[in-house]
């Protein structure tokens, strides 16, 4: 069967968009859902091809009047930090997948993709981890021609990962930083839309699962220095041990904004890498020869010369 729509739940979040994105240049036919309508509208308003609808997906009348009539779905959604009600990995990872499968039952839909993530399984030492291996599980036994895909920890110029070591870089001195030995392979979110749009159409993904990295492995150590030299803004960086970066999860987790909690904690247990290629062909871009574009952006030296660019223009302007 021919694709022409796609329906995309979590299109305004960031991978959401990116997919969103990667879908309309490729002549795809976008649905996307959310809540609010003007702040998605926002973000997807240069998709001539994307229709945004306001939709609670947690209600399953809602969501399969949604997916009716589309060809495929894409389920992107998914949170870091545990909270309450639909906000909680339960609500968002297990039960959503378990409606989404059953609204495309219900209205016909047989193509569905779903976003997991490494290392995810029952066994699994994080909440974050154990849902989304149960939510994995729930799409395998749907019947439905699934692809699912689990990547490492995805960075991208809109992240909330390069981008929260910059700020805290910023307002800290020096950096005490928990489970500083912790693994990643972090994969562009570019090449993870990539994957998307390619799976979607390829026979040979269906009832397949794909890990996600790209070229190199970091420990979180090198992630944070990295962006630091990146953004001029080098730190002395302290690793904790093991119990001191357990207190410190906890302690975080009574912030206004929860920076790292201890389910985090756990699942950094995991090393979150993979030593295979991504699929389809795509050629992962190294972190080194993307971040620097917008990392370097924020530096001391580019702000001051974007000062004085603007200084310039308005001279010239008043003349």
């Amino acid at each position: 069967m021919e694709i022409t729509t796609v329906a995309v739940l979590g299109g305004s979040g960031f991978v959401g968009r990116h997919a969103c994105h990667a879908l309309a240049a490729h002549g795809y036919r976008v649905r996307v859902a959310t809540r609010d309508r003007e702040r998605a509208k926002e973000q997807l308003i240069l998709l001539p091809t994307a229709d945004v609808a306001v939709v609670d997906v947690h209600e399953p009348a809602q969501l399969a009047e949604f997916v009716n009539g589309a060809d495929a779905v894409m389920n992107l959604v998914g949170v870091l930090h545990d909270g309450r009600g639909e906000r909680g990995f339960q609500a968002a990872h297990v039960e959503l997948a378990r409606k989404v499968v059953a609204a495309c039952r219900e209205r016909g839909v047989r193509r569905l993709l779903h976003m997991s993530s490494l290392g995810a399984g029952p066994a699994a030492p994080s909440a974050y981890l154990r849902t989304k291996g149960e939510a994995g599980a729930i799409v395998r036994d749907s019947g439905l021609e699934w692809t699912l895909f689990r990547p490492s920890v995805i960075f991208g110029h809109d992240d909330n990962f390069l981008n929260l070591f910059a700020q805290v870089l910023k307002l800290l001195p020096v950096v005490a930083l928990g489970s500083p030995n912790a693994r990643f392979q972090p994969v562009f979110v570019e090449d993870v839309a990539a994957a998307f749009v390619k799976g979607l159409a390829d026979l040979g993904s269906h009832g397949k699962s794909y890990d996600l990295c790209g070229p190199r492995v970091y420990t979180l150590r090198e992630l944070v220095e990295f962006t630091a030299a990146a953004t001029g803004r080098r730190r002395p960086v302290i690793g904790l041990n093991d119990t001191l970066s357990y207190l410190q999860a906890f302690a975080m987790e009574w912030l206004p904004v929860k920076l790292l909690t201890r389910d985090n904690y756990r699942s950094m247990k995991v090393d979150s890498v993979c030593d295979c290629p991504l699929p389809f062909g795509i050629t992962p871009a190294a972190l080194e020869a993307v971040a620097p574009a917008w990392l370097g952006s924020i530096t001391p030296r580019a702000r001051y010369q974007q000062y004085r660019a603007a200084r310039s223009a308005s001279v010239t302007s008043d003349e």
